[in-house]
């Protein structure tokens, strides 16, 4: 296996996270995310009382970029853990 670019993959991930969180708020503005987890809760078994907010234009944004900010140092630190591994494993 070859050494990874540590930002690219932290690039990656974050994206990856910011759409998820973002298709989420958009859920919520269009209201199928109570459906949606009634579903996922009703294949585990699961039934909670709950209630989703209001869609907030900017607790959605905030969102977004809190989850790619932490996506991305999940991504750069899984990067360099690997590059490590790596060069251990090999004895660079």
């Amino acid at each position: 296996m070859y050494e990874v670019n540590s930002n690219k993959v932290g690039l990656v991930v974050g994206g990856l996270f910011a759409i998820i969180h973002a298709v989420w708020a958009l859920m919520v503005l269009v209201n199928l995310a109570t459906p949606f987890l009634d579903w996922i809760f009703s294949l585990h078994f699961m039934n909670f009382q709950y209630s989703i907010n209001q869609f907030s234009f900017g607790n959605a944004l905030l969102l977004v970029i809190v989850t790619a900010v932490i996506g991305y140092i999940i991504g750069y630190v899984f990067g360099w853990l690997w590059n490590l591994a790596h060069k251990t494993a090999h004895n660079q």
